[in-house]
């Protein structure tokens, strides 16, 4: 069977969203012997872009970006068929380009503790100081006391603050409340410029973690004005049994070789896509084992607890970011359930494939390895800019 006709005939290989290519879909793709390149995904093919835009980071700084990519020809490439074959995971061809992660010079950031059950799920790690065997008896005294309060209360709210002395009274109060339902959102820096990873190739989780867990999400694209210019989607691996131990230990849970994927491509903003259809978007989970346990989930983004829009804002802060920023919005999703061992709960093992699908932004597959033993990353931005020089990319517009 084909790699096109495998995709195909394979439903959780779904890239495309359920309306295939009716959107403005942008990505990058890596040609061999060449190098990246930002690209448009068509009826007619995958079309280089990058004459006009040699960095996705430019495009998105665009007026209009979705306009922009209508405006611009761009050079064919292959078929969308070919270009989304070779971008599964186990599946690549060197002759055929494949997806990157879709964004360049931008900062990818992170907003945490953005759902209810996702707050409970960070308050066990906490009490249970990292160790997966206690987790099951602390989560039914946690929820018992505030398990039914959280979802419906707003953050940094006269009923929130109320919520907080209430708990600071019974010495249940977290740092991960306070960022939970306090009027300050936790957001932190997921992964160095260029060092996500894209749609088919390997995610990490380090080799001295007994517990972790994916986090599926959507991704906004905000470029240097702050503008919401596109969405995609994510996975910010969390390591449970790191950060449990505490929460200054957020860099090496969060930040690691191959830790971060995002894809398959962006979907930019135009009439038939908007911020509204981010917020109700349904983000789906399937994590498909070697050893044949299968495990899904689902990010429900109308519960999300702070609003995308808001969620920016603080990013924004007193902080500029002039090439842009990707923004994780967090996550609904965290898994209980017993792989192994009764009590145990979820963590993942190697060979683990990962697929977060939605609707309007697609599929997003990779498979599960150690940091320590996946490629590693060696493009970054000496050699971007070198590469882009080296092509008379620089030459042009600005990056």
């Amino acid at each position: 069977m084909s790699n096109v006709t495998a995709a195909a005939a394979n439903p959780h290989a779904r890239i495309l969203p359920d309306d295939g290519l009716a959107g403005t879909l942008v990505g990058r793709v890596w040609i061999g012997g060449t190098g990246p390149a930002v690209v448009a995904l068509r009826p007619e093919g995958v079309f280089d872009l990058s004459a006009a835009y040699p960095t996705m980071s430019t495009l998105l700084d665009t007026a209009q970006p979705a306009e922009a990519v209508r405006q611009a020809a761009g050079q064919r490439l292959c078929s969308v068929d070919e270009l989304l074959a070779n971008s599964l995971p186990g599946a690549r061809h060197e002759a055929l380009p494949w997806l990157l992660a879709p964004c360049d010079l931008q900062v990818v950031k992170a907003a945490g503790v953005t759902f209810a059950a996702s707050l409970i799920e960070r308050v066990i790690e906490e009490q249970a100081r990292g160790d997966a065997s206690r987790a099951q008896g602390l989560r039914a005294q946690v929820t018992e006391l505030i398990g039914a309060s959280l979802a419906e209360i707003r953050p940094g709210s006269p009923q929130a603050m109320a919520l907080k002395a209430l708990l600071q009274q019974k010495g249940l109060w977290s740092q991960y409340l306070e960022v939970g339902i306090g009027p300050d959102a936790e957001v932190f820096t997921k992964a160095p410029v260029l060092a996500s990873v894209g749609c088919g190739e390997d995610i990490g989780i380090r080799a001295d973690s007994a517990w972790n867990n994916p986090e599926p999400e959507v991704v906004l694209a905000v470029n240097s004005r702050g503008d919401i210019v596109g969405a995609t989607l994510g996975n910010d691996v969390n390591l449970r049994d790191i950060e449990g131990r505490s929460a200054l230990l957020l860099g090496k849970a969060k930040d690691n070789n191959a830790s971060c994927a995002i894809g398959p491509f962006i979907r930019l903003f135009d009439a038939g896509f908007g911020l509204d259809d981010v917020r109700r978007e349904t983000v789906n989970l399937r994590v498909a084992g070697v050893d044949g346990f299968e495990l899904r989930g689902i990010n429900t983004m109308a519960s999300i607890s702070r609003d995308p829009a808001d969620l920016v804002a603080q990013t924004l802060g007193a902080h500029q970011y002039p090439d842009g920023f990707m923004l994780f919005l967090g996550t609904l999703f965290a898994p209980i359930e017993d792989r192994d061992q009764p009590g145990g709960g979820f963590t993942h093992k190697l060979g683990d494939v990962v697929t977060i699908q939605s609707a309007w932004l697609g599929g997003l597959h990779n498979r599960v390895t150690h940091s320590e033993t996946a490629p590693p990353w060696r493009f970054g931005l000496r050699a971007f800019i070198a590469n882009l020089a080296a092509r008379g990319l620089l030459n042009g517009p600005a990056l």
